[in-house]
């Protein structure tokens, strides 16, 4: 959420300019708030919102009445976009609390600013920070004065609107989503901080070490890199120092920066070694691993993604749930987020380091694929072949296909593969865990296909 009294409504119509927003620069306030962008071309990451042209920029520059939601992970921007908006249209802004307003304090708040718009003609800016947080009655109760105007809402939230929020809204507000911000983005936020008056004013030389902890540690989040910076800054200073080291910025967020580095052999190795151990079916060295990815800043989407290939790659078939739980998985990091992921993550790790082991899906599509580059790509049987065509039957297509489900077992002796591979036996199942099963199967359908 934003910070408290950021948004805190003026005072009537003589309320100053930037309302509360005229206040965030003092001295005492936080950093993030004193470092919040004034305007689009301050805004770091989300360069889809900012590019000339962009319904964000016509909604700014134009001054345009137009209601927002804006979608998106922490610390991305949706709080400094309304901001944004504050500053450049002059208008009055007042904040709405989703987590303590009730359907009084909404409607209150819209008859204000109607009643300010009819007597003086200024407009007013309505920011919902968390909106989804709203119940549906809440929620109805934006619409008479989205639908009328009487007020511009700006709406944050940080999971799906589509599933949060109710349809009349969404229909009446552009939605813009913002994404995550990468490690390039924090670092250009970190060194604006360093340097900006209404910053450090480079009073502190922030050394690389120390600055690549805080990258990682903000995951993506502005707001939290330039929270750790300040506790770090704070920190030299008490020790009587300009310089921000490593021992400096472990010390103030009181967590010891793992030597991880995204790019490099750290990142190669602790992912090889991941892989092996859930393959290994150690399930303990791969929640080490783990570990050590999620404490340095690792993307979970990555490691979910791992986590997918390696179900079919090295369990396959010996646990056909094994890629359900690692769909799963990713799916549930997508629409979660960090730090709760880190337990789907284990989750999904523990399942698949304990699960039998099987690599016969792996090896039966390479060798399928060895084949065909080998040349080995035969003409389709014409009893395969599409037979849905006029004058299709006077080619043979079609004519001799035996259906599989009027024969006993569903199962028909028939020719499938070109001839160039007719005895090719790719997929070899192993007799581990579920896959024995399909072991026994298999050779039994085999055999009938073929007929021996």
């Amino acid at each position: 959420m934003s910070e408290p009294g950021l948004f805190d409504a003026p005072s009537g119509a003589a309320a100053s300019t930037g309302g509360a927003l005229s206040d965030a620069g003092h001295a005492a306030a936080p950093l993030a708030v004193r470092m919040r962008p004034r305007d689009l071309d301050e805004l770091v990451g989300q360069p889809q919102l900012r590019a000339s042209g962009s319904p964000l920029r016509q909604l700014v520059e134009g001054d345009r009445a137009m209601s927002l939601l804006l979608w998106g992970p922490p610390g991305t921007g949706k709080t400094t976009i309304a901001s944004i908006l504050s500053r450049q249209t002059n208008r009055r802004f007042v904040e709405v609390s989703a987590v303590s307003a009730g359907v009084k304090e909404v409607r209150a708040a819209i008859d204000a600013a109607r009643a300010i718009l009819v007597g003086s003609g200024r407009e007013t800016v309505l920011f919902v920070d968390e909106v989804h947080r709203f119940s549906k009655a809440q929620q109805d109760a934006l619409l008479p004065g989205v639908e009328n105007r009487w007020v511009t809402l700006v709406a944050a939230t940080t999971e799906n609107p589509s599933f949060s929020v109710i349809s009349p809204l969404l229909s009446r507000s552009l939605l813009l989503r913002l994404e995550s911000l990468t490690d390039d983005d924090i670092g250009e936020v970190i060194d604006r901080a360093v340097a900006d008056e209404r910053g450090l004013g480079g009073r502190f030389v922030l050394e690389e070490d120390a600055r690549d902890h805080v990258v990682r540690l903000a995951g993506g989040d502005a707001r939290r890199s330039l929270t750790y910076l300040e506790a770090a800054a704070g920190a030299a200073s008490l020790a009587g120092s300009d310089r921000i080291t490593l021992e400096t910025a472990e010390s103030a967020a009181d967590q010891a920066a793992v030597r991880y580095d995204r790019d490099g052999d750290q990142h190669y190795d602790v992912i090889s070694a991941f892989i092996k151990s859930v393959r290994g079916s150690d399930a303990d060295a791969a929640l080490h691993y783990l570990a050590r990815m999620l404490e340095a800043g690792e993307d979970p989407r990555f490691i979910a993604r791992r986590l997918m290939i390696l179900a079919s790659e090295d369990v396959g078939l010996a646990d056909p749930t094994a890629l359900t739980t690692a769909v799963a998985a990713a799916q549930t990091v997508q629409l979660i987020g960090m730090p709760e992921a880190q337990l789907t993550l284990a989750h999904a790790t523990i399942a698949l380091a304990v699960a039998p082991k099987s690599n016969a899906v792996t090896t039966a599509i390479g060798a399928a694929i060895a084949d065909v580059r080998a040349g080995k790509i035969g003409a389709v049987p014409p009893h395969l072949r599409d037979a849905h065509y006029p004058g299709a039957s006077q080619l043979g297509h079609g004519t001799s296909y035996v259906y599989s489900h009027d024969e006993p077992f569903g199962v028909a002796e028939q020719q499938y593969a070109p001839d160039v591979v007719v005895d090719a036996e790719y997929y070899r199942p192993t007799e581990l865990g579920a896959e024995a099963a399909v072991k026994q199967r298999w050779e039994r359908v085999r055999r009938m296909i073929r007929g021996r």
